[in-house]
């Protein structure tokens, strides 16, 4: 028999670790640093991938594709820029192998490229490059670009889904005429993002800004959602960035406005990552494995029968294709799991490992009484359900389970968010249970960095709508209308 996953509480770290290896989610690979998505965790991927591009084609948004590799040249226009990502890029530098004279292979010395190209870390200077083709007058304004593509960051630590070396993600890239819309853009994506963490991942957001020193390279402003994980580490879920003229100076991007008259246009970039899959796990996951939200699970339902011999198989068989084809005319994905390789305790553990949201078991006397065996993930809470309401009752369930688990979250931040008011106070939280801290401070950068040095805590966002409150900093005690949101984050 399997061994148990390691519990939360005695370390945290491993419980993940083992819990996305073991649920079949991802694994290493052969190249350092990198990983191997399985087909049930990309599965999970594909359902996130596809609601969100629901919503932003929804918000006026279509999809292109830009190059992965970008001249090296185009990071010196947007100082700032290389400046954030230089130390996480991956360059080519030769086009060409060649076989030596033992027979094995080399790069062809002959083959250095006049120019290097760097595999993108993000694709602003390569999109800014294109839109310069692409934008010369207000008609051609705004455009509304997303991609889904790979990314590389050279990592030199790395954890499955967290943080690899390669991952995948989306990122939006917009123009626009005007400031004003530029920014009413950053909004409404940092809103996007929010409401797809909350009906979709079932977790609770906070949605802010990021302080001078946490903001993307290039950014004037840069948004954010922060999520709570449940060892009491903040994890950011999503950015956007309001680029201002920025690049559009950099790569010389100009439009004629509708008075005749030149001007740079205004942009923003957006995204979020192969990273939402780890906020998922570590938000609501347990000791037995996966608590996987209704709308994200790849198998919603799954289906296990009980029987003593091929006669009170194919009985029950019948009930359930019966019961399969229902439920996916309703658009419910059911798995029936009839494998005669595995007994149904392995089966039982194993999806509740996979974090399938329902489970049901049918046996002979379920068979002839005319019910199911159901049990919801989420609660582990057993019931046994006539056939004639069986349906109703997984469609209202599955409802349920979306609401319970972001409600489960949602106490679990409330309850793990603490105001202090001096530098102590601040210390022994983090000491103690760690979570969200809402406190004071100056607004300078010395002080954000004496914390994180200190304390490796540091300012996950400023509150979009800050409560206005007057107060001291817990550092240098200078006057401070707001509090902002601290903790060590992923």
């Amino acid at each position: 028999m399997e061994k148990k996953l390691t519990s939360r509480k005695e370390n945290y770290s491993q419980w993940y670790n083992e819990l996305v290896v073991r649920a079949d989610l991802a694994e290493n690979s052969s190249v350092r640093g990198c990983m191997v998505i399985k087909p049930y965790g990309y599965s999970i991927w594909e359902k996130i991938q596809s609601s969100l591009d629901k919503m932003f084609k929804d918000t006026g948004h279509v999809n292109a594709y830009f190059p992965l590799f970008i001249p090296k040249s185009f990071f010196n226009k947007e100082a700032s820029h290389v400046e954030g990502f230089a130390k996480e890029c991956a360059v080519v530098t030769h086009y060409r192998l060649k076989t030596d004279d033992d027979g094995q292979i080399e790069v062809d010395p002959a083959a250095k490229l006049e120019e290097e190209l760097i595999v993108r870390p993000t694709s602003e200077t390569i999109i800014w490059n294109t839109y310069k083709n692409w934008i010369k007058s207000y008609r051609d304004l705004p455009v509304l670009c997303n991609q889904w593509a790979n990314v590389v960051r050279w990592e030199m630590r790395t954890r499955l889904f967290l943080r690899t070396t390669e991952f995948l993600w989306q990122e939006g890239h917009t123009a626009h005429a005007t400031k004003e819309e530029a920014i009413e853009e950053t909004i409404r994506m940092i809103n996007v993002y929010a409401e797809f963490a909350r009906d979709f991942l079932a977790i609770p957001v906070v949605i802010g800004t990021k302080s001078e020193s946490e903001r993307f390279a290039g950014a004037e402003e840069t948004y954010c959602i922060e999520a709570l994980m449940q060892d009491g580490k903040s994890l950011q879920a999503g950015t956007s960035h309001f680029l201002a003229q920025n690049f559009a100076k950099a790569f010389d991007v100009k439009f004629m406005t509708r008075d005749n008259k030149e001007e740079y246009v205004w942009a923003t970039s957006w995204g979020v990552s192969t990273r939402l899959v780890g906020a998922l796990i570590m938000a609501h996951s347990d000791d037995r494995g996966l608590i996987l939200p209704p709308k994200l699970a790849p198998i919603q339902v799954v289906i296990i029968p009980i029987y003593n011999n091929k006669e009170q198989l194919s009985e029950i068989s019948q009930r359930v294709n019966e019961l399969c084809d229902k439920l996916k005319k309703m658009n419910i994905s059911v798995k029936y799991d009839d494998r005669d390789s595995y007994r149904p305790g392995f089966k039982f553990a194993d999806y509740e490992l996979k974090g399938v949201p329902i489970r049901l078991a049918i046996g002979k006397r379920d068979y002839d009484n005319n019910t199911w065996e159901l049990v919801r993930r989420d609660t582990m809470e057993k019931k046994i359900v006539n056939n004639d309401l069986i349906i109703k009752k997984i469609e209202k369930l599955l409802v349920e389970i979306q609401d319970n688990i972001y409600k489960k979250a949602e106490k679990f931040r409330n309850s793990n968010t603490t105001k202090v008011d001096t530098y102590d106070d601040f210390k022994e939280v983090l000491n103690k249970r760690q979570g969200f801290i809402e406190a004071h401070y100056d607004g300078t950068v010395e002080t954000e960095m004496l914390i994180k040095n200190e304390t490796k805590a540091t300012i996950r966002c400023i509150p979009i709508e800050p409560i206005s409150e007057e107060g001291k900093c817990i550092i240098t005690g200078k006057p401070s209308k707001f509090r902002v949101l601290f903790a060590k984050a992923y």
